[in-house]
């Protein structure tokens, strides 16, 4: 399995993943122009592309969707709740069940808690290989914690740091809905998770949907860091995905 984090961020969010069979995008929300300019610099075709899943409905992570359809030819996966802001989709297919297959590849929905009309986390599994990928929300529940054990690559939000965003230049309002349950998790609360969840076969953690006005990828890293040593977790497999600009490769 091959992953690559075409960009992350408020801006907008875009992840490739590839398996031996299927080749399938997580949200469009940079520009297609973007998306297919950083697809043929990794040699892959776009009209290869077998689905993009959207995760929820918000620019940042369907920008690019409306135009990026009309040059690839893939099924887009939604819930219903999601359609009435994706009408100038044709060829999509509603989410509903908790699981469902692309080809070779399991698809594992999560539901998240978002200020949106929907929103869903997901789990790819490819054979004993698999992606957990969960941006924009405000919290976990926990009666997910046994599927997301243990999974061999980690995309979770690390979206602010708590004191630079209650310090900053953001109203009240705005402030009070990213801390709540409808909103985004901190560096604190994806570190608790990633200590919760990783296990023996996670192989890379990458923190993703960080905030370019209240964090810092040097924050987010420590706040990770220290958790996992107070948790006496040693684990170093750990990159930022940042706004406009692809992640490493990852290969599992």
């Amino acid at each position: 399995m091959k992953v690559i984090v075409l960009s992350s961020g408020s801006k907008g969010n875009t992840t490739y993943i590839e398996t031996k069979e299927s080749k399938i995008l997580i949200d469009a929300g940079n520009t297609s122009k973007y998306i297919v300019s950083k697809l043929f610099e990794l040699e892959i075709n776009p009209k290869e592309i077998d689905a993009i899943l959207i995760t929820h409905t918000h620019s940042d992570h369907i920008k690019g969707l409306e135009s990026l359809i009309k040059k690839v030819p893939a099924r887009i996966y939604m819930t219903e709740k999601m359609y009435p802001y994706l009408k100038f989709v044709e060829n999509y297919e509603f989410i509903t069940s908790k699981s469902f297959m692309i080809k070779d590849i399991k698809v594992d929905v999560i539901k998240t808690s978002h200020d949106t009309e929907d929103s869903v986390g997901y789990i790819i599994t490819n054979d004993d290989k698999s992606v957990v990928y969960i941006t924009d929300t405000g919290y976990i529940n926990q009666k997910y914690d046994e599927i997301l054990s243990n999974r061999g690559i980690y995309i979770l939000e690390s979206n602010h740091d708590i004191e630079m965003l209650n310090n900053g230049s953001y109203p009240f309002a705005l402030r009070k809905r990213i801390l709540s349950d409808k909103g985004h998790l901190s560096n604190y609360d994806s570190s608790a998770y990633l200590a919760k969840f990783m296990g023996p076969k996670t192989k890379k953690i990458v923190l993703a949907h960080l905030s370019e006005e209240n964090n810092t990828p040097e924050l987010a890293l420590s706040t990770l860091k220290e958790r996992l040593k107070s948790e006496k977790i040693n684990f170093k497999n750990i990159i930022i995905a940042k706004q406009n600009e692809e992640t490493e490769l990852i290969e599992i």
